[in-house]
């Protein structure tokens, strides 16, 4: 069992950022029947979704994200030490994605900076890597960036992922802490490879380079499978992250779920019994968003948060990989949160 305990940073900011474009399912799907198109937003929750152009890219909407961040912290560029980006949409295969990032943002060559291929629950794993990092010496402030444009990859024709994705970009801030005072922090992290292809673009990669057929550039879902695995998986998640941090349901501010489904999320909820308070949701106006949907319903979630103490929160990501964690977090009162739109005319880098 891949739990553990990490004396956790400082949050000191999470910044997301959308494109301005706004796709109302019912309004603005002509490959469905409305009837058929009223269902899937009935049970998925998804109204509106904001999608990428072909011009923007994961990184742009990153580095929109970022440029909020650091100038609401009136942070120095070389003081950055570290910046993880967190994305299944990269601009290129090769070189990372962070490279870019890095060139944009203007810092400094003793700053590391690289990828993580994961997608949905690349936030929790994101946190518990910048996590340990925070925790050697040496480095002090590291940017956790995820950014996807799942849009780009779903066929329009496919019912079952269309009507449901959204793009977006984050910047999660985190400086080391005084370990004396620090908060434990629990991370609980899982894989479960069997299931590989219930989420899978078949072409593109080296396994299948130039297939002709558009549609295995796709992404392909096997609805069932990912709804039963969710739904499996996630209650004994949240039950072992309590169990491992020994608090119970009532001491936990926020569940902040991937947003991958409203029906799930809600079952999930009733299932376990949490207070309908505690799970915001943000899938009505921006879709399932893929692993940055957590922060960006950190920043949209209408999030209430008291000005004399930390918020204890459960950050869930489940989905492709099979992948799946928690991070139990605690996120102060002076940590600043931000969101933003990304107008869509975009130069090349």
């Amino acid at each position: 069992m891949a739990f553990t305990k990490i004396k956790g940073p400082r949050i000191a900011a999470v910044a997301t950022c959308v494109p301005d474009k706004k796709v109302d399912n019912l309004k603005d799907t002509s490959e469905f029947s409305q009837e058929e198109v009223r269902k899937v937003v009935a049970m998925a929750g998804v109204h509106a979704r904001r999608v990428s152009n072909d011009s923007v890219c994961s990184s742009d909407l990153c580095v929109a994200a970022a440029e909020v961040a650091i100038e609401s912290l009136q942070w120095n560029r070389e003081s950055i030490d570290a910046i993880i980006m967190i994305t299944q949409t990269p601009d290129y295969f090769l070189p990372q994605t962070s490279g870019l990032i890095h060139k944009r943002l203007k810092l400094s060559d003793k700053c590391a900076a690289f990828d993580m291929g994961l997608g949905c629950s690349g936030y929790t794993y994101g946190l518990w890597l910048a996590s340990m990092i925070l925790n050697s010496n040496g480095f002090r402030r590291i940017l956790l960036l995820q950014g996807d444009t799942p849009s780009r990859y779903a066929d329009n024709s496919d019912r079952s992922v269309s009507l449901l994705f959204g793009d977006a970009g984050s910047a999660t801030a985190l400086e080391a802490d005084n370990k004396e005072h620090a908060p434990d922090w629990f991370f609980g992290l899982h894989t479960d490879g069997e299931g590989y292809d219930y989420m899978i673009i078949e072409a593109g990669g080296f396994r299948d380079r130039f297939n002709s057929d558009k549609r295995n550039h796709c992404v392909r879902m096997q609805g069932a499978n990912v709804f039963n695995f969710t739904i499996k998986r996630l209650p004994d998640l949240i039950k072992e992250t309590l169990q491992g941090s020994g608090l119970d349901q009532d001491g936990i501010d926020y569940y902040i779920f991937h947003q991958s489904n409203k029906y799930i999320i809600n079952y999930i909820a009733n299932k376990l019994k949490l207070p309908e308070g505690k799970v915001p949701l943000t899938l009505k106006e921006f879709g399932n968003t893929g692993g940055p949907s957590i922060p960006l319903t950190m920043t949209q979630g209408d999030l209430k948060r008291p000005q004399d103490r930390s918020l204890t929160m459960m950050l869930l990501g489940y989905g492709v990989g099979l992948s799946w964690g928690s991070a139990l977090i605690a996120f102060g009162p002076e940590a600043i949160l931000k969101h933003t739109e990304l107008k869509l005319t975009i130069k090349e880098v």
